[in-house]
């Protein structure tokens, strides 16, 4: 009934009317949702754990009041009291539903855990971090030389390695004294060399000679997901790479959502900010427990992130993002401690922002810039950078353009029908047979495909249990070409494609991916509806790179990379038949992989190239989609599959695309060529 109380599940998007009473544990079974249960609801087990949201979110259209859940009970009061739990947390077995609202499913309570792909690529960089240790032999004190202690130690880092005007802060210098006597006046210290806008600084002092390692964090701080690489500042060595789902999810999976959370929610920049500062320090914790180090002994960390992540996570309110003409804070590059960001690091770390390039073109892309250097050049290359906010870059050596477009979160999983984020089970490679129109698969978890011997027994633990963003990308590449789905994005009719896999979904057709509800699996299908929401969000990413190749004044580019972890997963044979990118031999279409990750990594290791990333991101030219009046044209153009107008004459001397359309009164026509009105 209209009536019932709505319920939207974070991070999956699946939503659902229930009536009054309801417990969240049922509404997410009977919705699909990833929410673990051991004890069958009895409040036994607590695998159950939810965050509901508060507030008013206006891209789900609802607004959650405090009473949307029923009051805490005695079984969670218990639970907590004997093992702890977080304080926004419930029980999902015990939370019953009072009216609209929203829930978030940690990490910790899926089942199938989320697969943060954002691993560090291998790559040979210059050795020159920021923390450097020191080994010296200071002056004992005299009392015809009453000099302090700190200051003789300055002398001695100046005259045996030439590093000076050093400070110190107050709690390496209220440790210094004892240090310096045990060791017998010889020590090692650990120095920042500092930047423009922080001079040196002695972080710690060992008593003795120490030649323990010292860390570095490189952390991409995402919408989606948050990946930080874990370095030896002495080695260069990725020592440990972990990353976990952003906590921001939960107040809106795209940014424009959580700019509008901010804008609606007295204090809703301020809760946004406190979820990804303790979503970083879980992280730290993570990383640091696989490395089996303390994270006292993590000195260093750079950070890149898109403006409106950079903002949030530095505690400044986005609003000014969400509206022309999309003024930053700041685009400057920024030297903080990670005490003024309540991180739990080494008390005396320092941490570096990468600069943004403008409104919503990010330190991300700076990264990017970074690593891919398409300032240096020599044939013309377009990066882009694959997300939920795609960065892209065109350029060479003469100069470099950057745009920014809002593909949301499709590519991602999110708001499609059985959509999901990777994870084990995910429907991840896709093939459909031409002829017979019969698809086969594989899942995250498995090398095995679904029509080989053996792929039941691959999958026993993990199941089929969705579509990940790599997966609808394959899939709805492979409907085109297998004449299942035409060029404007309708799919045909049984009679029409010659599949009875093609079933009536309400006003259009859907196609049956898997049906595996005799077991009490899911029923995956492809809906109509989620054709359109990748036509939208790859024509968001063609029309960006369109109108950089327009203000270039070419037609083709030379070579394209992906990048991003999502970037690393799509094939470049689908992307180009689904029209996400322009077209170009496919050997020219490259993965960079976390390539602002990379980016990350190199700003940590070698501190010149901080001060290259400022200057170059001065040189790069912002062009802003929101004012290009061609950006539109551009966007129902690429609408179709691959495109309504551009040729590529290089997909086709590949692929052969079935000249189909099902949008003339049931009738197949031929019609290339030609483009039709959709109603």
């Amino acid at each position: 009934m209209q009536s019932d109380p709505l319920v939207i599940f974070t991070p999956s998007g699946k939503r659902g009317r229930f009536p009054v009473g309801t417990p969240i544990l049922t509404a997410a079974r009977q919705l699909g949702v990833d929410l673990d249960s051991v004890c069958g609801g009895r409040g036994i087990c607590s695998k159950c754990q939810i965050t509901p949201s508060y507030g008013e979110f206006p891209k789900h259209g609802v607004t959650v009041a405090n009473d949307a859940l029923t009051e805490w009970n005695a079984v969670e009061e218990r639970y907590r009291s004997k093992r702890g739990m977080i304080d926004s947390r419930r029980l999902g077995c015990q939370a019953q539903i009072q009216r609209d609202v929203v829930i978030d499913v940690p990490p910790e309570s899926q089942v199938h855990k989320q697969v943060v792909r954002k691993r560090a690529e291998a790559r040979d960089i210059v050795l020159d971090p920021s923390v450097k240790l020191y080994y010296v032999e200071v002056a004992e004190p005299d009392m015809h030389d009453p000099t302090g202690d700190l200051e003789r130690l300055r002398n001695a880092l100046r005259d045996q390695w030439q590093v000076t005007d050093l400070q110190i802060d107050l709690p390496t210098l209220q440790t210094l004294q004892p240090v310096l006597r045990k060791g017998g006046w010889k020590v090692t210290c650990a120095v920042h060399l500092g930047s423009r806008a922080y001079r040196p600084r002695i972080m710690q002092v060992w008593s003795g000679f120490h030649d323990a390692p010292t860390y570095g964090l490189a952390v991409d701080l995402g919408s989606t997901t948050i990946a930080a690489h874990l370095c030896n500042l002495q080695t260069g060595e990725v020592v440990a790479s972990s990353g976990i789902m952003n906590p921001q999810i939960r107040f809106g999976e795209d940014l424009m959502s959580r700019v509008s959370y901010s804008m609606m929610n007295k204090g809703g920049a301020a809760e946004m900010t406190a979820a990804v500062r303790a979503g970083m320090n879980t992280l730290f914790d993570q990383i640091a427990s696989e490395a089996e180090i303390d994270k006292t002994e993590i000195m260093d960390a750079v950070f890149v992130c898109n403006p409106v992540m950079h903002h949030l996570f530095l505690g400044i309110d986005p609003f000014e993002l969400g509206q022309a003409p999309f003024a930053l804070a700041t685009s400057d590059a920024l030297n903080l401690t990670a005490a003024e960001m309540d991180l739990q690091l080494h008390p005396s770390a320092r941490i570096y922002l990468l600069p943004c390039i403008a409104g919503h073109v990010g330190a991300d892309a700076a990264a990017v810039a970074l690593s891919e250097a398409p300032d240096k050049s020599d044939d013309l290359v377009l990066v882009v950078d694959v997300g939920t906010n795609a960065e892209i870059l065109l350029g060479n050596k003469d100069k470099v353009l950057a745009c920014s477009s809002p593909t949301g979160p499709a590519f991602e999983g999110a708001q499609i029908s059985s959509g999901q984020r990777a994870a084990p089970g995910a429907i991840e490679r896709a093939e459909i047979d031409p002829v017979t129109k019969v698809p086969r698969f594989r899942v995250i978890g498995s090398d095995v495909w679904s029509d080989e011997d053996g792929f039941a027994d691959v999958i026993a633990t993990t199941g089929i249990t969705g579509i990940c963003g790599s997966g609808i990308i394959e899939l709805v590449a492979e409907m085109r070409m297998a004449g299942i789905v035409d060029g404007p994005g309708l799919i045909g009719s049984a009679e029409q494609t010659g599949s009875d896999r093609c079933i009536l979904d309400g006003r259009t057709y859907s196609y049956l991916i898997w049906d595996g509800t005799a077991d009490g699996g899911p029923r995956i299908t492809v809906t109509n509806r989620d054709i359109r929401e990748i036509q939208m969000a790859k024509a968001a990413l063609y029309s960006g790179a369109r109108l950089l190749m327009d203000k270039f004044e070419v037609d083709h580019v030379d070579r394209i990379v992906l990048a991003g972890a999502f970037g690393a997963h799509i094939s470049p044979k689908h992307a180009m038949v689904l029209g996400m990118i322009p077209d170009a031999p496919l050997d020219k279409v490259t993965s960079a992989g976390n390539a602002a990750g990379t980016g990350a990594r190199i700003a940590l290791l070698n501190r010149k190239a901080r001060d290259e990333i400022e200057q170059t991101v001065r040189a790069i030219h912002k062009i802003e989609t929101a004012i290009e009046p061609r950006f539109q044209e551009h966007f129902v153009n690429a609408s179709n599959i691959p495109n309504a107008i551009e040729p590529y004459p290089i997909l086709n001397s590949i692929v052969s695309l079935p000249d189909v359309n099902f949008n003339q009164g049931g009738r197949e026509t031929q019609s290339r060529g030609r483009r039709r009105r959709r109603d």
